[in-house]
């Protein structure tokens, strides 16, 4: 596929989606022809979108040549690509051993409590998401959770809910 015809296609899908699918031109064409940079093209789909819409995964296969089955497959079984957007606020609780010797499981349920939802989702507001972690590696502050790469530990239910409706204070004042 030539430049102008893979312009006007990603007008074209743009038209038929709500995600602008236009920076993937220039992902694509920084490892065209790079075996092996799958991978890599879904970090920084990843890292554009924050998650991996289905738009943006077709758009991958039609133009790489990469079955779509392939690319799906590759976003489903490593963790660290999310197939639905997060929120404002990623909530990363730590389940390792550590933590859940020392309670981390009564610090989901105080999380879920707070902020109303299940561990997977993400709040109505879009502010927080909830995840569970197999390991943050900081077993010495245990409970931890970690916020937007902040870290929090020697939590305790008290705590959680004052960590998190700090964050609510301060976005509310933002608004």
């Amino acid at each position: 596929m030539d430049c102008c015809s893979l312009k006007k296609d990603v007008k074209l899908q743009m038209k038929n989606s709500q995600v602008d699918l236009s920076k993937l031109t220039s992902i694509l064409d920084k490892y065209n022809g790079t075996q092996g940079s799958l991978i890599s093209i879904l970090q920084e789909v990843q890292e554009y979108y924050n998650y991996l819409p289905m738009q943006a995964l077709n758009y991958i296969a039609e133009n790489t040549g990469i079955k779509a089955a392939k690319i799906h497959g590759v976003a489903t079984f490593y963790t660290q690509f999310r197939l639905k957007p997060i929120g404002k606020y990623l909530v990363m609780l730590c389940q390792g051993t550590a933590c859940h010797v020392n309670g981390s499981k009564g610090i989901e349920q105080a999380l879920r409590e707070e902020l109303k939802i299940k561990e997977g989702e993400t709040t109505e507001d879009g502010l927080f998401t909830l995840s569970n972690v197999a390991c943050l590696g900081c077993c010495s502050l245990s409970p931890v959770m970690m916020i937007n790469g902040e870290t929090h530990g020697k939590l305790t239910l008290d705590t959680v809910k004052e960590i998190i409706q700090a964050i609510k204070q301060k976005e509310a004042k933002e608004a």
